[in-house]
């Protein structure tokens, strides 16, 4: 059965909720592919955030829509507001780091606590619809030293999720955060995307992509994208610029 076939469930989705966080990228996709497979009813979350790179919207619909998604919501919000990143101000972003640049301290393309609002948003959603499950395909190998991609913030916010809203108070569902590929490397997310049959070629990972939604492939997030699926041995479908 394809990932995301609604037609084999029926008009009666008997299937367990998980709201999946969508930014349209290789990791969100991926952790999307995997819930899906496990047997979810996925109720996919889009945040336009003020993100400078706002191709990716048009990407998390497509793999929404290529996933079978029950149903997908793109919030609008605006951290332009605050800025302080190189994705939602005017900075800079970051082209041709070395690899060793990227390992160490946090970059100018961190958000701050992007991952968090997000999960508050997931949190309150999952919350209505009696989900116990919230998704967010962060890792840790990869994450470009961004503290709210690590087991602790994840744990962390399982906590908080328990004692912040009435269904865990009230014991009538217990909230888990799941990140799937929270100790996987590029590599080994592409892999296991492969292998759940997602089409790469509908994502989107760039930080500064043409307007026309092709990937710079300078920035960090290409570059952990063109290393991962060079290392997982396989092809790479991204559109880069010239």
């Amino acid at each position: 059965m394809p990932v995301g076939d609604r037609s084999y469930y029926g008009a009666m989705d008997a299937r367990p909720k998980a709201v999946v966080l969508l930014s349209g990228g290789v990791d969100s996709t991926t952790a999307a592919a995997l819930t899906a497979r496990e047997g979810f009813a996925l109720h996919a979350l889009t945040l336009a955030y003020g993100q400078r790179h706002a191709a990716e919207l048009a990407a998390a619909r497509r793999v929404a829509a290529a996933l079978g998604v029950a149903r997908h919501e793109v919030l609008t919000i605006d951290l332009r507001a605050f800025g302080g990143s190189a994705l939602t101000a005017d900075i800079v972003v970051p082209k041709d780091r070395t690899p060793d640049a990227m390992a160490h301290g946090i970059p100018v393309t961190y958000v701050p606590a992007r991952n968090t609002i997000f999960l508050s948003f997931a949190l309150a959603w999952a919350e209505v619809l009696e989900a116990s499950d919230i998704v967010i395909g962060v890792n840790v190998l990869d994450a470009s030293g961004y503290p709210d991609c690590r087991p602790e913030f994840i744990e962390a916010f399982e906590r908080l999720a328990t004692v912040a809203t009435r269904a865990g108070v009230e014991g009538h569902q217990r909230l888990r955060i799941r990140a799937p590929l929270i100790r996987l490397t590029k590599a080994e997310i592409i892999r296991a995307g492969t292998a759940a049959g997602v089409d790469y070629s509908l994502t989107l990972s760039c930080y500064d992509p043409a307007t026309d939604g092709a990937a710079c492939g300078r920035c960090d997030a290409c570059a952990f994208r063109r290393k991962g699926f060079a290392e997982a041995g396989v092809p790479d479908p991204t559109r880069y610029r010239p």
